[in-house]
């Protein structure tokens, strides 16, 4: 059986021409035929039927080895052989180390086509072998004698030709995938230019000379001129040039042509100008010069190459825009805060940083007025602010936009005014037509002259920010290391929080409220407590105020209402409990849509009725929307649920809040009731007695820690009290041992009264 690649007429290629006939041509390299066989006869026949023959337009090379030793050593140094004829007899069986398997594994040459020639008609090699080999074809000594050697010599020229050019291919088709990493690698238009020239001078094989990129399109070529991006050879100079600018360039034509309609144009003669765009995007033209028109190939792998790089190009193009936008604040039109922190981070880096100043300057009460004016009045607001820090700031000094209402200034101290800069919105802008008064807050770090981060040193400026805005609103303040100290225990103290409350470290502690007059238990207040798995305890100003800022008060607030009133219901059933629980809220828990369900929910959960309950608020309830307060605090009394002022006298009420508001009794803060005996807590003391009384409220005292300060508060009118002197907080379990031992003192005078 033989295995053969068949053609149509093979002996149409041959050609038997002299040397002379050749001498107009451009010279060809030889296809390389090697005569691998012990029989003399072979090689002499080899050379009288293909030594003069011109085989598909090229000459014929044969190289004769006669032995297997001699084979093997033209092998390894021969690596453009097409064919080798082979004598059968070196070509082993089996598994057995022979010379097919040398010419695949050890010589590496792949695409040479075998010929095996066997030692007489009928002689069939091993299948196994043919295929293992990739062997193509076999004859008889007999047969290379009748004329059949030059068409299978062409045959297997025709198979190597064939897989040599589909090697190529695959080559420059990896080679065009690995360009577009390299070509994405840069970011810079010229380096770009630069590597597509790089890319299809290795494409073609070729040195990068007399090669020219030009732009078409997009900014830098408005006037209709295409400036040079990247050239090589004698147009390397001219970069940044219009092509006019290139004296004796012959490659203008065609880039001409190519940039008017938008496509690859190939020279007559040779050179090419490559196109890569469309006619509605910016395009690049590459002018390549070549000695000849390219062939199908070639012309067939730049088109893949040129799909390649249009895409590339549109691409960089993108990201150009994403990349504008990623850096640029487009609502006041200035840079935003990832540019902001780059432009930090180089001015550290350069070493220029010790004489300039980080500064964030925020717009006071921005999120009332933005929600209660409207996004739109907020945005032209914003505009508004950023147009007078502008026009504030001396040239050379970077303003950008930072956060929502916070912009940066980046520049050097001396010319960075601050206390001026925080007056520019004087006049007040005019917004909509109305003047809107602005007052502005700022936080500042100078700095330092050692590597830093950034946004590290953004982080330092926002913390000294946010104490300006707590403590020196509309006025600057600069960082210092203790502010960065106590913002990281904080933030430490929070995540320990959140850890507690999964945890459930935090647990609720009850205080007894009492008549003042009678002594009888009229309340309990639940109050919420930390001990940390080490056994410490977090102080409730500490971290209830951490609570609100974080939003944690919301669920945890929840909390504390289920566990108060299941604990109201235990105590009912045991037949000990008082007449109300109070529970404190804060103003997030108010401003919660859900909080009124929340409330009527934990009542239902334990079997409770609403005066079952009572909520103590603060006086800071006073930056809740009137409105808002009203209808919420208006639902509970209706639902039954009792509303006292915590720590009156200590925030900033008025009568007009208590007033309008739905209350039912005022706490006298304890830092009244300590010393009411004294001159002015008495006084004070006294007058939200009495101003109780006017208001029809009912008044408690806090903090009574002994007989003096009840007997006091008693001879004003105080009605009730809780403190020290009457019971300390108490879980539950001492909190139901308490109210046993007081149940049955109760009993013991109505005992003995009976007998």
């Amino acid at each position: 059986m033989s295995i053969q690649v068949g053609y149509d007429d093979p002996a149409a290629d041959l050609e038997t021409l002299p040397p002379s006939a050749c001498a107009d041509r451009p010279p060809a390299p030889p296809w390389r035929v090697l005569v691998a066989d012990a029989d003399p006869e072979v090689h002499a026949t080899a050379r009288r039927m293909l030594e003069e023959l011109v085989l598909a337009g090229r000459p014929l090379s044969l190289l004769h080895a006669h032995d297997e030793e001699q084979a093997r050593a033209l092998l390894l140094c021969e690596d453009e052989l097409a064919v080798v004829l082979l004598d059968a007899g070196w070509a082993g069986s089996g598994a057995a180390p022979d010379l097919p398997d040398f010419i695949r594994r050890a010589a590496g040459l792949d695409n040479l086509r075998i010929v095996l020639r066997t030692a007489h008609a009928g002689q069939v090699p091993d299948q196994a072998l043919l295929l293992r080999h990739d062997i193509g074809d076999y004859r008889a000594k007999a047969e290379l004698a009748h004329g059949h050697l030059a068409p299978m010599v062409l045959a297997a020229i025709r198979s190597y030709e064939q897989r040599c050019s589909y090697e190529a291919s695959r080559c420059s088709l990896e080679r065009i995938v690995r360009s577009s990493a390299a070509l994405l690698a840069e970011h810079d238009l010229h380096s770009f230019a630069s590597e597509v020239i790089a890319q299809i001078a290795e494409l073609l094989g070729t040195r990068a000379w007399n090669m020219v990129c030009a732009l078409h399109g997009g900014a830098g070529s408005g006037d209709g001129r295409c400036p040079v991006l990247a050239a090589t050879g004698p147009f390397a100079g001219f970069v940044g040039h219009p092509l006019e600018y290139l004296p004796g360039f012959r490659g203008k034509p065609l880039l001409d042509r190519a940039v008017k309609f938008c496509q690859t144009v190939h020279g007559e003669e040779g050179g090419l100008a490559l196109y890569f765009g469309s006619p509605t995007e910016r395009g690049m033209a590459v002018y390549v010069d070549t000695s000849a028109p390219l062939g199908g190939l070639d012309r067939q792998l730049l088109d893949v190459f040129s799909a390649n790089v249009r895409t590339l190009l549109h691409n960089r193009d993108l990201l150009d825009r994403l990349r504008r936008f990623a850096y640029y604040d487009p609502l006041v039109r200035l840079p935003n805060r990832a540019h902001f922190v780059e432009k930090v981070d180089d001015c550290v880096r350069r070493g220029t940083a010790q004489d300039h100043v980080l500064a964030l300057i925020d717009i006071d009460d921005f999120s009332a007025a933005n929600d209660v004016m409207g996004h739109t009045f907020g945005d032209r607001l914003l505009e508004a602010v950023a147009r007078r820090l502008a026009d504030a700031l001396p040239p050379g000094v970077l303003l950008a936009r930072v956060g929502a209402d916070t912009f940066g200034v980046l520049g050097e101290a001396s010319r960075v005014a601050l206390p001026q800069l925080l007056q520019c919105m004087r006049p007040p802008p005019v917004v909509d037509g109305v003047p809107q008064k602005v007052s502005l807050t700022c936080g500042y770090v100078h700095l330092p002259s050692r590597a830093q981060a950034g946004a590290d040193l953004v982080k330092d400026a926002t913390i000294a920010l946010k104490r300006a805005k707590r403590d020196h609103r509309g006025q600057h303040l600069q960082y210092m290391d203790p502010m960065g100290t106590e913002a990281r225990d904080r933030a430490l103290l929070l995540a320990e929080l959140r850890a507690a409350i999964d945890d459930a470290q935090l647990f609720l502690v009850y205080q007894p409220q009492v008549r003042l007059d009678t002594g009888a238990l009229v309340g309990l207040e639940a109050l919420l407590r930390w001990r940390t798995a080490d056994g410490r305890f977090i102080p409730p100003d500490e971290f209830i105020p951490m609570a609100e800022h974080s939003g944690l008060v919301v669920p945890l607030g929840q909390w504390v209402l289920s566990t108060a009133c299941r604990t109201m219901r235990m105590l009912a059933d045991a037949g000990h409990a008082p007449a109300r629980i109070a529970v404190n809220v804060s103003v997030v828990q108010l401003q919660d849509p859900g909080f009124l369900d929340a409330v009527r929910a934990a009542l239902a959960a334990a079997g409770l009725q609403g005066r079952h309950l009572e909520l103590e608020i603060t006086e800071s309830v006073a930056v809740v929307p009137t409105q808002l307060l009203q209808q919420t605090l208006a639902a509970l009394r209706a639902d039954g649920v009792s509303i006292a002022i915590d720590d009156f006298g200590t925030g900033y009420s008025s009568l007009s809040y208590l007033e309008q508001l739905p209350l039912d009794r005022i706490k006298i803060d304890r830092s009244f009731v300590r010393r009411p005996t004294g001159a002015q807590g008495a006084r004070i003391a006294e007058m939200i007695v009495n101003l109780g009384q006017q208001l029809g409220l009912r008044v408690m005292a806090e903090g009574i820690e002994d007989d003096a300060a009840w007997n006091t508060l008693l001879r004003m009118g105080c009605d009730e009290g809780q403190g020290y002197h009457i019971a300390r907080p108490m879980d539950l379990p001492a909190l139901r041992v308490w109210l046993a031992e007081r149940a049955a003192a109760a009993q013991v005078p109505a005992e003995r009264s009976g007998g």
